[in-house]
Order: structure tokens, then C-alpha cells, then sequence
């Protein structure tokens, strides 16, 4: 039997609006690597600094660091080239959080693409929040882990590794912190009411605590900890706001029908 193309379509224009998302989102990242290239130095200096002050350390003329290592010919570049793109998709946040946030709830009408806007405003912010409470507790899950090795031991860690559990820890808490932002965008869109979001309190914060146990790159209970009580405590403030906000449009409506 013959498909009906009128319900294929609809499929194949989400797949046709996604591709032109990622393809800005990936054109925003690679002009913000490229950004992100002059500013290695700086980086590094800082993502090496819970486990050694690399900057002091290259400046004595020691031939180490601590722990920390390269590995290959290739291996400075190759390093370079990753804290780059990490760099490009931080600065390029505020724009592949737009096109994420377009693809999630288009259609708008204009009052709603306003809304949009703000969550722009609201989405940067709270997301830089999230990478900068990551990088804070980075020096806390490394002195956990690290405090595993046997005495009898030594622990060389290679910079790619370490780079990657860095990435990790610092993006699911950037990405985290987006939480209660798409929350309240979504209650704003009217797709999503305040009691639609609170009523499955139990379950949210069950889902929260299980994220931050899966994606925490460490599974330490100090770093879950961090994570999953900030996050609970936002989702049932995005909650709030919700319940605020279709209070006042339930009157705003009364009022008009009235």
C-alpha cells in the first residue's frame, strides 16, 4: 500500500530544519575555534592548574609537570586543536543555544519569538554559570580520584584523557544549568503549564539525581552532589515562575473575556 507523502512530510521538514540548525551551530562553533586558537594559553594554563601550575613549571625550565604528560609528535597540536573547538563551543553558546531552543519550539507566533529572545538572554548566562560551577569543583574530583592510587603506585595522566574528563565535567554542568531556562521558555510558549511541571516532583528529582549520577564523569558522590542540588533546587524554582505566569495569563484572559 501506498504512504501518504502529506504525513511523511512533516518528518522529513524536522529532519530539513535540523540539518540547518546544525549546520549554523556548526559554522558559529568552527569561527569561535578559531577565536579559541589564541587564546590556548591561557586555557591550558588554567585547566592544568588543579593538578600542577604549569605556567610556574615551564617557566623554572622543569622538564614536567607534575602528573600531566604529552604524548607523541603530534600530541601538542593535537591538544591544541581540541582546546580550541571546547573553547569555540563555549564562546559560541549563545548562538547554538538560540538555534537549539528554534528547533525545539518553532512555529512561534510573534509574541513568542519575543519570548525567544529572552531565553537567549536568560540561556547564556545560566550556562556560563554551569561551566564556571563545573570548573570549580574540577580541583575537588580530581583530589577524590587522584586519591585512589596506592602509595606503592605512580599515576601519569595523559593530557588527552585528562582534557576529555574536563570537557565532560565542565559541559554536563553548562548544559545542566539549561534546565529551568527551557522550563520557563517552555511555560512562556504555552506548551508546558506550572502544575504540569511540579506534579511529577518526585519522579523530576529522581531523573535529576539519576542524570547527575550517569553523566558526571567522576560518579563520586561529592560531584553528584554538586550537581543534583543546584539542579533540583532550579527545577522547582522554573516551577514557580510557571505557576506565576499562568496565574497572570488565566486573569489576563478573564479580563478579556470578561
Amino acid at each position: 500500500m501506498k504512504e501518504n507523502p502529506a504525513k511523511a512530510m512533516p518528518l522529513v521538514s524536522h529532519f530539513i530544519e535540523l540539518r540547518k540548525r546544525l549546520f549554523k551551530s556548526a559554522i558559529a562553533i568552527a569561527i569561535a575555534s578559531f577565536i579559541g586558537w589564541f587564546l590556548y594559553e591561557v586555557i591550558i594554563n588554567k585547566l592544568a592548574s588543579p593538578i600542577c601550575d604549569l605556567k610556574a613549571a615551564t617557566e623554572s625550565g622543569a622538564s614536567d609537570c607534575g602528573i600531566l604528560y604529552i604524548n607523541g609528535v603530534l600530541g601538542p597540536i593535537d591538544l591544541k586543536f581540541k582546546i580550541s573547538i571546547l573553547l569555540g563551543v563555549l564562546i559560541a553558546a549563545p548562538i547554538w543555544l538560540y538555534q537549539l531552543w528554534a528547533f525545539i519550539a518553532p512555529g512561534l507566533h510573534k509574541k513568542e519569538r519575543r519570548n525567544s529572545i529572552l531565553f537567549v538572554i536568560f540561556a547564556v548566562p545560566f550556562f556560563a554559570i554551569g561551566v564556571y560551577a563545573g570548573y570549580l569543583v574540577l580541583p575537588i574530583a580530581v583530589d577524590v580520584l587522584l586519591s585512589f592510587t596506592p602509595n606503592s603506585l605512580s599515576n601519569l595522566v595523559k593530557f588527552d584523557d585528562y582534557l576529555g574528563f574536563v570537557t565532560q565535567l565542565i559541559l554536563v554542568f553548562g548544559i545542566a544549568f539549561e534546565l529551568p531556562v527551557f522550563l520557563v521558555a517552555l511555560n512562556l510558549a504555552g506548551i508546558l503549564s506550572g502544575s504540569s511541571i511540579l506534579k511529577p516532583w518526585r519522579y523530576s528529582i529522581f531523573a535529576i539525581t539519576l542524570f547527575s549520577a550517569i553523566f558526571t564523569p567522576t560518579g563520586d558522590p561529592i560531584t553528584m552532589f554538586f550537581l543534583a542540588v543546584p539542579l533540583i533546587l532550579l527545577y522547582l524554582a522554573a516551577g514557580g515562575i510557571s505557576l506565576l505566569v499562568d496565574r497572570k495569563r488565566q486573569k489576563r484572559s478573564a479580563r478579556e473575556n470578561g
